[in-house]
């Protein structure tokens, strides 16, 4: 398993699609992951991310395009011929075998010789630290120690490929960094190819050396974790990248050049007649009080809903602008309570401006002289 000794693969998907009767699972789909790369696919529920990683492994055909794996197509090959291993959200650990039972069991149907078995199963335990729970049973082992097998599991088989199926989602907070950070390490230990699946977009910027965008079956944007969040292909990233969610206000065009709402004006980008603006909340600077008629443009003043003292950080929850709440992030210093009125100005060099088909325009957003505030 010493990633010196073992070529790790490439995986590429040319126009993939999976259909399901009048369902489209997968639309149309391009991607590329590097050799020796551990890209993160993300979306909501029913994104279609966990299909294509069944696609990738075989364990569904897909209905047009085409699947490569280590510069060999691969639409036709059996998933056991595929050099890919698998961790599912469920542990599929068999209940009578111990912990190195189950690390060999794949091994031995294939008829893997004893030796080599130990040999594997020692290494993928010490890497994983499973060294003294090889004589336990599944139900003796702690929710982290079972997702542990399930990775040493994969791990014997020496892959060129891993793919990992919201692997942590049955496990509690504490544990999903601690594995998360386990699987870090292992992929730097390994060198070998991973794809990870997750719902969570946290667990994605924070994992992934490069991260995959989906919804509705589509890829939205491929990058690496700061370019997804600094740079947002659309509003749909935009908004499903971050927590808090990026703050949102619709403007339209109300005069030649100028884009429009709650307190704000901007101008235009040619040809640009609707948009939708963009912030995120540590991109919002709160003052208490603060003078009305000195305002600079493109601040605004708001009233405090709630505060959230988070310990490093304050989430000050403001009534707009829009008809939607915004969100700050402030530090633990600022003195605000609920009720208070507050003046917001905006780090416009950071913000966002989406057109009508939700594609974010190249142009930085820039304020006009301030219309009023609310």
């Amino acid at each position: 398993m010493d990633s010196v000794s073992r070529a790790s693969q490439g995986v590429e998907l040319r126009g993939v699609e999976k259909r399901y009767g009048e369902v489209v699972a997968v639309r149309a789909l391009d991607l590329e992951v590097r050799p020796g790369e551990l890209m993160v696919l993300v979306g909501p529920s029913g994104c279609g991310k966990s299909t294509l990683l069944r696609l990738i492994a075989g364990l569904v055909e897909p209905t047009a395009g085409e699947v490569w794996i280590g510069g060999r197509r691969v639409d036709d090959v059996e998933p056991g011929a595929r050099d890919v291993a698998m961790v599912f959200q469920s542990y599929a650990l068999y209940p009578h075998m111990t912990v190195a039972g189950n690390l060999g069991f794949g091994l031995r149907v294939r008829g893997t010789p004893r030796i080599e078995i130990e040999r594997r199963v020692t290494e993928a335990a010490e890497v994983l630290g499973l060294g003294e729970l090889l004589s336990r049973r599944p139900g003796e082992l702690s929710g982290g120690q079972r997702q542990r097998v399930a990775l040493g599991r994969a791990m014997v088989r020496d892959p060129g490929v891993f793919l990992f199926d919201e692997p942590l989602s049955n496990l509690d907070a504490e544990l999903r960094l601690r594995t998360r950070d386990e699987i870090a390490a292992l992929h730097r230990r390994l060198g070998t190819t991973m794809i990870f699946v997750t719902h969570d977009q946290v667990e994605a910027l924070s994992l992934g050396q490069r991260v995959a965008v989906m919804d509705r079956g589509r890829l939205q944007q491929v990058g690496t974790p700061e370019e997804v969040y600094r740079r947002p292909a659309n509003l749909f990233v935009a908004s499903f990248v971050g927590s808090p969610p990026i703050n949102r206000i619709r403007l339209s065009r109300d005069e030649p050049g100028h884009l429009a709402g709650g307190p704000f004006a901007l101008h235009a980008p040619s040809g640009v007649d609707r948009a939708t603006l963009g912030v995120r909340p540590e991109d919002l600077v709160v003052a208490a009080g603060g003078d009305r008629d000195s305002m600079e443009a493109g601040t605004f003043h708001a009233t405090v809903l709630r505060v959230e003292a988070l310990g490093s950080e304050q989430r000050v929850h403001l009534d707009g602008p829009g008809d939607a709440a915004w969100v700050a992030r402030a530090s633990p210093a600022l003195r605000v309570v609920r009720g208070d009125r507050v003046g917001v100005s905006v780090a416009w060099e950071r913000s966002h401006l989406f057109g009508p088909d939700g594609r974010r325009e190249e142009a930085v957003p820039r304020p006009m002289p301030h219309p009023g505030s609310r």
